[in-house]
């Protein structure tokens, strides 16, 4: 499933203390780790850009009522990050985001599986205290 990413190869952006810096490899990125680990704040970190950067869609438990298969089918060009996505994306969902090439995807969540992962697209959240601000970087799980 190694392919390049589609929409951006790099995304950073600062809020407050905190720094968000990941560079993407796949089309599909995975990021996955235990709870506590930072997911959720850089997930809501980008989500504050998709205000200003059109190329940004971001989906949360605050969708699970909503067609999220609908929502990615009208997608065009998009960066698009789904928080808690091993719960979010049943498995039809996660068949057409395997198989679409017109967008890019940050999936968050602790369990990858069901999520078409390969050694390729598996990251994890690592953080570093960088003065007075913390960076998160993704790197390969493992």
């Amino acid at each position: 499933m190694k392919s390049r990413p589609a929409v951006m190869e790099h995304f950073a952006t600062v809020h407050t203390s905190f720094v968000i810096d990941f560079t993407f490899t796949n089309n599909i990125t995975i990021l996955m780790g235990d709870s506590g680990t930072g997911k959720t704040a850089a997930f809501s970190f980008i989500k504050e850009c998709m205000v200003t950067n059109p190329k940004i869609l971001c989906i949360d438990y605050f969708d699970y009522q909503k067609n999220i298969k609908e929502i990615l089918c009208q997608a065009n060009g998009k960066l698009i990050v789904v928080d808690n996505a091993d719960i979010l994306l049943d498995d039809d969902t996660r068949k057409y985001i395997s198989q679409d090439d017109e967008n890019q995807y940050l999936l968050i969540g602790r369990n990858p599986k069901n999520l078409f992962t390969t050694k390729e697209n598996l990251f994890e959240l690592v953080s570093e205290r960088v003065g007075e601000q913390t960076k998160f970087m993704i790197q390969p799980y493992m």
